[in-house]
């Protein structure tokens, strides 16, 4: 999303911090992740940004979804998603939780250890489970596989005690980890589902589903390959190694690459201040109220407004918290005028921000959040109350 002039007005005139949505890009991500991968079924990952009209836009647009828990579940169905176009995608779930999936017609599950299977079987007898295999993440700002997925033969191993236990073992699913900027990650991680494909197949279990996960990256600071690059990959890779898969679903779950360059945060300088050698600048927005992903040097665009083409500096970045984690980057070129008031923008902020965001810690208010239509009515209301006084 672009600095426009909408955008410009209102950090000028409205309270920051906020984060503007343009939904425009939501829809074009969409059909481009269609149109890049073969016969490819979108499960939007909502722990990305589950802003209702996000949802509802997806939701009209034929998109299915990955919830990680009852919470996202239940607004899901509040919008009217078909249980059918739900899968909990959760590896960690609370056995309510599974009871009251399975009870609202949710069908199909993310295992990666026998544990969970045995919740499901207790709590979802019949249910469709996919195994989640673990994959090289070295390539991306975000690893994924150690907290999540397990090694191959486990997997296996996962998915047949699944079949004993009266589950359908349904399929196989990675993640190449969040902002993968390495396209043939996904061949790899294909080429490892297969294992899992075949060996099952020679015990007389046949798999239906390749969950391709998510991981394609936004345009942050580094160069990113296309969708389209990505989806070549992932199409070559399914015809070699799946080509003898009778009715193979492909599943995909994008969560940053749906919304990430859909969203604009405004803040502005609170304080500029000299300590020691370093020069440190603090603004209204930090890492516990929507920039949590910077407390893993994740790298966003960081704009100074009007000031984009000034000389430069090394700075430290940090939020308004009392607590000094809220350290944004530690290192950060900024514009050695940078000063109080000044408006500063971060770019491609419309994933994993406002999620993070905490309403209580230090009593500070997270971002508030407007698409572009309603940025328009709170910078039209605030005019015409600035025109009476």
């Amino acid at each position: 999303m672009k600095i426009t002039p909408l955008v410009r007005q209102a950090a000028e005139i409205l309270d920051t911090p906020f984060l503007a949505l343009d939904l425009n890009y939501v829809e074009n991500n969409y059909k481009s992740l269609k149109n890049s991968i073969n016969n490819v079924d979108v499960y939007y990952a909502v722990k990305a940004n589950s802003h209702t009209k996000i949802l509802s836009l997806l939701k009209d647009l034929g998109s299915s979804f990955d919830a990680a828990s009852k919470g996202e579940i239940d607004k899901l169905l509040s919008l009217g998603v078909d249980p059918n176009n739900i899968s909990f995608g959760n590896t960690i779930k609370k056995e309510s939780d599974i009871k009251y999936a399975w009870e609202n017609g949710i069908t199909m599950f993310a295992v990666d250890s026998e544990m969970e299977v045995e919740k499901i079987a207790r709590n979802a007898p019949g249910a469709k489970v996919y195994g989640r295999i673990s994959t090289s993440s070295n390539d991306a700002d975000w690893p994924l596989s150690d907290k999540f997925g397990t090694d191959v033969d486990h997997v296996i191993s996962i998915l047949e005690y699944a079949h004993r236990k009266g589950l359908s073992a349904y399929g196989v699913s990675f993640h190449v980890g969040s902002q993968s900027y390495n396209k043939y990650k996904w061949k790899e991680a294909i080429l490892n589902a297969s294992e899992v494909f075949e060996k099952l197949a020679l015990k007389g279990i046949h798999l239906k589903l390749l969950n391709l996960g998510g991981g394609m990256p936004v345009q942050h600071v580094k160069p990113i390959p296309e969708v389209k690059e990505i989806g070549e990959v992932i199409n070559e890779s399914i015809k070699e190694y799946l080509y003898w898969v009778d009715g193979l679903k492909v599943i995909t779950e994008p969560g940053r690459s749906m919304v990430g360059n859909a969203g604009i945060m405004a803040s502005r300088v609170l304080l500029r201040s000299r300590k020691g050698t370093k020069t440190w600048v603090y603004l209204d927005v930090g890492v516990f109220h929507g920039l949590m992903e910077t407390i893993e040097n994740f790298r966003y665009e960081v704009v100074v407004d009007r000031k984009e083409n000034h000389e430069t500096m090394e700075m430290t970045l940090a939020g308004p918290s009392c607590d000094s984690v809220d350290t944004i980057y530690d290192e950060v070129e900024l514009p050695v005028d940078v000063g109080y008031n000044d408006v500063v923008y971060f770019m491609n902020t419309g994933a994993y921000t406002i999620e993070y965001a905490s309403p209580h810690f230090n009593g500070i208010t997270p971002p508030e959040v407007f698409t572009i239509e309603e940025l328009q009515e709170a910078v039209d209301k605030k005019l015409a109350i600035m025109a009476q006084q």
